[in-house]
């Protein structure tokens, strides 16, 4: 975080908030004691850290509308107060250890639903994935010097734009993924079709808030990926399993009264890494056409298909414009990146637009550019190429390294699957690995139903062959320390 910016952030945050720094001249209260007290608050409440660089008072008052003199007043007081040290030229900064007062602190934090569902890098640290870690590419191939090099272009491109962005994104970057999609995903469509967002996450919520309810359930896969259960669930919308088999979804016999939408990953089911086979994607087409449903076509890592060419995207198969796809950088580049897209049909793409345009604004428009360089030059195909011929070696050499363990073990996509012994409860596994540094995900995790299957999916994009085999080693001695 940086340090002036979680202070603006401070400064912007909505009215009513607790710690907002804002200043009321309808108030009895002289302007510095408000800035003091603001400031204060948000020391105490943790919400400036101990270190955090401040504005300078010159530019503070720039933002708050007030007398130069009014902040550095402010701030001289705090620095008595011991909350604030001046470092002169170098600039002012929040004491390393503020005085501390627990009452200030408004309430109790929320809960963080996010953390249960993500892995913990505990082992490599909190800026890199942890060991067998899924849904994170290989950090060690991520081409930095290129990406650097092509994000300062666009910044020094960008610069000069000071006017609002395309609801949907810039029309370099729709153009440039509209060009890919034709080519390498048999799907054609329109660049005013594409909508930029920053995930999937991202434009799984533009869709939701957009998509006319026709009922309150909505099909899903089982297992499947928990996100989005918890995004539909949010959205008022009940998810319903249907089962996973070789050929993907199944959505024969199942009842679909109630039924507005059904969210596949047909590319590369997640995680057991089927490709839904050409009969169930006519079936899923034909119901989505005959009963005026719609089907939310999750891209998951289709592109990165290790034998073979990469399945067309059933959107590119649906000729009655049922299917939403979405795809992301995120899995295939890195998820510093933080762009993703949207292919709307044209039913959609009016109501996609209104919903864009007022709550769900672009991505980073510097980011954007560089991406449809990134694209436009031809380095993505590139890379992907790169990474195919990565992760096969990858995967193959978690599978030798796993050629000793008694239980079954079968490659999946870009993870690698690991029954476990009768009786053991995978979640509690998982629990022992992580504080051990290796980061897998129980595969009961992806499942609703009562009676889970207990597993291990090993993501195996970070798993470098040099070190594989000492990881799988330290993996099964935890595996067999826990049936001990």
């Amino acid at each position: 975080m940086t340090q002036t910016g979680s202070l603006n952030r401070l400064i912007n945050r909505r009215p009513g908030s607790a710690a907002l720094l804002d200043v009321d001249r309808t108030l009895p209260m002289p302007l510095t004691q408000q800035i003091c007290a603001g400031l204060r608050q948000a020391i105490r409440q943790e919400t400036l850290l101990p270190g955090a660089r401040l504005p300078s008072w010159q530019d503070l008052c720039a933002q708050l509308g007030v007398a130069r003199g009014t902040v550095r007043l402010a701030y001289e007081r705090l620095i008595d107060e011991g909350l604030l040290v001046s470092l002169g030229a170098a600039g002012t900064y929040v004491a390393d250890s503020p005085p501390t007062a627990s009452a200030a602190r408004q309430g109790e934090e929320p809960q963080d639903a996010f953390a249960r569902l993500r892995p913990a890098p505990a082992f490599l640290g909190a800026s890199q994935p942890g060991l067998f870690q899924m849904g994170v590419p290989a950090h060690d191939a991520f081409p930095a010097k290129l990406w650097a090099r092509l994000h300062r272009r666009a910044a020094d491109a960008g610069s000069l734009f000071q006017g609002q962005q395309d609801p949907r994104g810039t029309e370099e970057l729709r153009h440039e993924i509209a060009a890919h999609l034709a080519i390498a995903r048999g799907l054609h469509c329109l660049p005013g079709q594409i909508f930029i967002t920053s995930s999937f996450r991202s434009a799984l919520g533009l869709l939701l808030r957009a998509l006319p309810r026709g009922g309150g359930k909505a099909w899903v896969e089982e297992p499947g990926l928990p996100f989005t259960r918890h995004a539909l669930r949010l959205a008022g919308i009940e998810p319903v399993g249907l089962p996973v088999d070789a050929e993907g979804v199944d959505i024969a016999g199942a009842r679909d009264e109630e039924i507005a939408l059904a969210v596949v990953t047909p590319g590369q089911h997640a995680p057991l890494g089927h490709v839904l086979s050409a009969a169930r994607r006519r079936a899923l087409l034909d119901w989505a056409e005959v009963k005026g449903r719609w089907i939310i076509e999750d891209d998951y890592l289709s592109e990165l298909q290790l034998q073979g060419r990469a399945t067309p995207a059933l959107a590119g198969q649906d000729r009655h414009g049922r299917t939403i796809h979405i795809g992301s950088f995120s899995k295939t580049i890195s998820p510093a990146v933080g762009i993703g897209f949207l292919v709307a049909p044209g039913g959609l793409a009016q109501s996609l637009l209104n919903v864009a345009t007022w709550l769900v604004p672009p991505p980073n428009y510097v980011a954007q550019l560089a991406l449809a360089a990134f694209l436009r030059e031809g380095h993505y195909l590139r890379h992907l190429r790169k990474m195919k011929c990565l992760y096969a070696q990858r995967r193959d050499a978690t599978v030798a390294a796993l050629a000793g363990y008694d239980e079954p073990v079968a490659p999946a996509g870009l993870a690698v699957h690991m029954a476990l012994p009768d009786g053991m409860d995978d979640r509690h596994l998982l629990r022992r690995l992580q504080a051990d540094g290796l980061s897998p995900t129980a595969l009961s995790q992806w499942y609703e139903r009562d009676i889970r299957p207990s597993g291990l999916v090993l993501g195996i994009t970070n798993a470098q062959p040099k070190r594989v085999e000492q990881h799988v080693a330290r993996l099964l001695c935890l595996i067999a320390a826990e049936t001990a």
